[in-house]
């Protein structure tokens, strides 16, 4: 099944149907010299079936986790480009979950003012999110995603099959942005979800298209793509004093909670336990806002938040951030 985002001077084509790991080769341009980025913790059958479909390839394998979305591994990747001698006629390649795919897309953006960039989400929530819509970018300072860039890749390819590896709770953190983008754009969807009856595939399909047609209206996030930042206020100051103890699906998951009016909020925490998300944070609340002060959307003493009045319908709220403050002090995630 092919999908795309169009743009008003290219098409990013999403190939998306299971087996289609095997047919990377007929769906990408690999006929060059390919700089394939991955992970520790990613299969290496999975690795050896793009090597074996490259027809000059560099295999670079980054540590897992995180934490290792920073400027260390960034000059990693451009000394390899520089090994390799990469030329503008030649790609790179990102196989593995978020992290994989913004360290080789922001590489790929800046390494010789940009070359072509492929990106293979090995998990579900790069699938449905972190692969879609060119934002890439590095984690400085203690914060999430502070420098980056927007760059498109030149196609994505999503094969459901590599999700029968995937651990469970990292599924779960998938299911987050699955269940954020329908509570703010699909209520179909999120009837599906909350009833429990749709199959993966076509639950990743329904979470593409809407991502994918909000960020063709609004590619640099200035005005319609901040629907997609629901959750991420809260969520992007949690995982920040969460130190790696939550994932970035849970943090979401928690951060959601808050935005939404107290009908949505009991309808979204029943949804959130059956997925096995968490729905409580544990730790202290003043280490949170304090992250969260860092947050991109902020502007001087304002910010714009998502809000949810009822699944498949969102406003955007302008708050002061002691406004906003008050409104998580109140929400029911903290003990």
């Amino acid at each position: 099944m092919n999908l795309s985002i169009r743009r008003a001077d290219a098409e990013v084509e999403i190939f998306l149907g299971r087996g289609l790991l095997k047919k990377a080769g007929e769906l990408f341009d690999l006929s060059r010299k390919v700089l394939l980025v991955t992970d520790s913790g990613i299969p290496r059958d999975y690795v050896q079936t793009i090597l074996s479909q490259c027809k000059d390839p560099m295999l670079v394998t980054v540590p897992a986790g995180e934490e290792n979305k920073n400027f260390s591994t960034y000059e990693m990747l451009l000394q390899a480009c520089l090994a390799a001698d990469l030329t503008r006629g030649d790609c790179i390649v990102a196989l593995g979950g978020g992290m994989v795919g913004d360290l080789a897309g922001f590489s790929a953006a800046t390494y010789l003012r940009g070359i072509d960039f492929y990106n293979i989400p090995t998990s579900l929530l790069a699938m449905v999110d972190a692969s879609i819509g060119g934002k890439t970018g590095l984690d400085f300072g203690g914060y999430k995603n502070q420098v980056g860039a927007f760059y498109q890749p030149k196609a994505i390819l999503c094969d459901p099959d590599l999700l029968d590896t995937l651990p469970e709770r990292q599924l779960a953190c998938g299911y987050a942005e699955v269940i954020k983008m329908a509570l703010t754009l699909d209520k179909d969807l999120f009837y599906r979800i909350e009833s429990g009856d749709a199959p993966t595939e076509e639950l990743i399909r329904r979470a593409i298209e809407c991502k994918a047609s909000v960020v063709a209206k609004d590619e640099r996030d200035t005005d319609l793509r901040r629907v997609l930042n629901f959750g991420h206020t809260l969520g992007h100051g949690i995982e920040s004093a969460a130190k790696g103890s939550l994932l970035h699906g849970e943090c979401v998951s928690l951060g959601m909670i808050p935005m939404c009016a107290e009908p949505v909020q009991k309808r979204l925490v029943s949804v959130l336990e059956k997925y096995r998300l968490p729905t409580r944070y544990e730790g202290a609340i003043e280490p949170v806002l304090s992250a969260a002060l860092h947050d991109k959307k902020r502007a001087g003493d304002t910010l714009t938040v998502v809000f949810v009045n009822e699944p498949g319908n969102y406003e955007l709220k302008k708050l002061s951030f002691s406004d906003w403050k008050k409104e998580v002090r109140r929400a029911p995630i903290f003990s």
